[in-house]
C-alpha cells in the first residue's frame, strides 16, 4: 500500500508520476536506482535518502538543502568525483537501520521550494555524466516501490528524530516496557517525556482523582469543565498521552503488596511517589528481581523572608543494584515528620519537571541515548547555589 503522504503531496506525488522510485520508509524520503559513473567510469545506481519535513498528512518544503546518499561518491566522465557535491563522507545509520555513506550539498543560489525540485535537481547533477554517455540510462524507470509506515508506537511519524538524523540513537529505548509509579507533578512529567520517545508500553500507577491542585502542577492545562467533573489521574493522563503514543497502559490503583508482582514485566520503573514503607517494598522487590528503577524526590522549604530553598534529587540502580545507594542513605524510608515543611507537600511546576528530566535522562543514559562519563547513581540539585552535586560514581 502506497503511503498515503504521497498521495496528499503534489510534490511527492509528481516524483512518482513522472517515474522516480519512490519509497517512504518511516519519515525517509527514498529515491532508488539512481544512474552516476565510479572513479572506473563503471555504471553504479544509488539512493537519495531525505527526512521530510510533515505538516499534517502532507510534507511542506524541505528544511535543508542536503540530502543523504547510499553508494560510492558520483564521478565526472574522467572519473574524478564530482566536487561540487562534496558535504561529508563517512557511514552513517539513520532510522529503521538504514546505512547511507555520505552527504551532499547542492542548491540552485536559494532553499529548494519541495522535494520534487530537490530530488529532480540532485539526480540531474547526478545523472549527468552517465546520461551524456548513453541518454537512456535514467532515474525515471517507472517502477513501482511500495512505501508504508513501519511499525511504530506513535499515532504520527517522529519527524523531530529524522529531521535529527537521531533515530538510530532512538531506536536504543525501543522495545522497553515502562513503569511510572505516582502520577503526581514529578511523575506526570515523566510520563510527559517518556511519552516522546519509542518505548513499547508506559504503565501509569496512581489511585487518586485529578483535582484542582494537580492542574498547577502538571503539564498542560486542564478546562474548568474537566476539573468541575474530575476524573481519576490515570485516566485524564491517558486521554492526554494515547493521541501521540499507543503503548499508555492506565492503572487505577496504587502499587501495595497485594499486586506488585506486576512489575515484574517492566524494564525500568520511576518511583515517583513520597510513601515511605511501599518504597521500601519496592525497592526490595527491584533488587530481588534485578529491575532499573529511579526514585526522584524534592525536599523544600520556604525561608523567614518568604523564599524558597532545598533540593531536587534523583537516584537510580541499575539491574536492581541498590547496596551501594542504601548502604549510604541515598533514599529515605520516613513518611516525613508532621511539624516538617516538607509535609506540607511543596511542589512547583518547574521543579517537578527538573526532577523529572534529571530521571528521564539517567534513564536514558542506561541505555546509551546519553552518554555518561561518571555513570553516578545519585544527583541532587540544589536551588539556592544552583549546582548538581553527582554521588556514588
Amino acid at each position: 500500500m502506497l503511503h498515503k503522504l504521497i498521495d496528499h503531496s503534489p510534490d511527492l506525488k509528481k516524483l512518482r508520476n513522472e517515474g522516480f522510485e519512490v519509497q517512504i520508509k518511516g519519515t525517509l524520503l527514498m529515491v532508488s536506482g539512481v544512474p552516476y559513473l565510479d572513479s572506473e567510469r563503471r555504471v553504479q545506481k544509488g539512493t537519495l535518502v531525505k527526512a521530510l519535513t510533515i505538516a499534517g498528512e502532507k510534507v511542506v518544503k524541505p528544511n535543508d538543502h542536503v540530502i543523504n546518499f547510499i553508494g560510492h561518491h558520483p564521478c565526472n566522465k574522467d572519473g574524478s568525483q564530482m566536487a561540487q557535491l562534496t558535504h561529508s563522507n563517512g557511514n552513517k545509520t539513520l532510522g529503521d537501520g538504514i546505512v547511507v555513506n555520505r552527504s551532499f550539498s547542492h542548491k540552485p543560489g536559494r532553499n529548494y521550494n519541495d522535494y520534487h525540485e530537490m530530488i529532480s535537481t540532485y539526480v540531474g547533477v547526478i545523472s549527468a555524466p552517465v546520461r551524456s554517455l548513453d541518454y537512456s540510462i535514467t532515474a525515471q524507470t517507472y517502477k513501482l516501490v511500495d512505501s508504508e509506515l513501519t511499525d511504530s508506537v506513535f499515532n504520527y511519524p517522529d519527524t523531530n528524530s529524522s529531521r535529527a538524523e537521531i533515530d538510530a540513537v532512538s531506536d536504543k529505548l525501543k522495545a522497553l516496557k515502562i513503569g511510572i509509579i505516582g502520577a503526581g507533578g514529578t511523575g506526570s512529567y515523566v510520563l510527559d517525556f517518556v511519552a516522546k520517545t519509542p518505548v513499547a508500553e508506559i504503565h501509569i500507577f496512581d489511585g487518586d482523582k485529578f483535582l484542582l491542585h494537580n492542574a498547577f502542577r502538571t503539564p498542560g492545562s486542564p478546562s474548568k469543565a474537566q476539573l468541575k467533573r474530575p476524573s481519576k489521574k490515570v485516566a485524564y493522563l491517558h486521554r492526554i498521552y494515547s493521541k501521540m503514543h499507543k503503548g499508555i497502559v492506565p492503572h487505577d490503583e496504587c502499587i501495595d503488596q497485594a499486586n506488585i508482582e506486576q512489575l515484574s514485566q517492566f524494564d525500568y520503573v520511576f518511583i515517583c511517589i513520597d510513601k515511605g514503607e511501599i518504597k521500601k517494598q519496592l525497592i526490595d522487590f527491584f533488587k530481588a528481581n534485578r529491575i532499573s528503577f529511579s526514585d526522584v524526590g524534592m525536599g523544600i522549604l520556604v525561608t523567614d523572608n518568604n523564599t524558597i530553598i532545598g533540593h531536587v534529587r534523583v537516584t537510580s540502580a541499575f539491574k536492581g543494584e541498590v547496596d551501594q545507594i542504601l548502604s549510604k542513605g541515598r533514599i529515605t524510608f520516613s513518611d516525613g515528620d508532621p511539624e516538617d515543611d516538607y509535609s506540607k507537600n511543596i511542589q512547583i511546576a518547574e521543579l517537578n519537571a527538573l526532577n523529572a528530566a534529571l530521571a528521564v535522562m539517567k534513564w536514558k543514559a542506561y541505555y546509551g541515548f546519553y552518554g555518561n562519563v561518571e555513570n553516578e547513581d545519585n544527583s541532587v540539585f540544589i536551588i539556592d547555589d544552583n549546582s548538581i552535586i553527582n554521588e556514588d560514581a
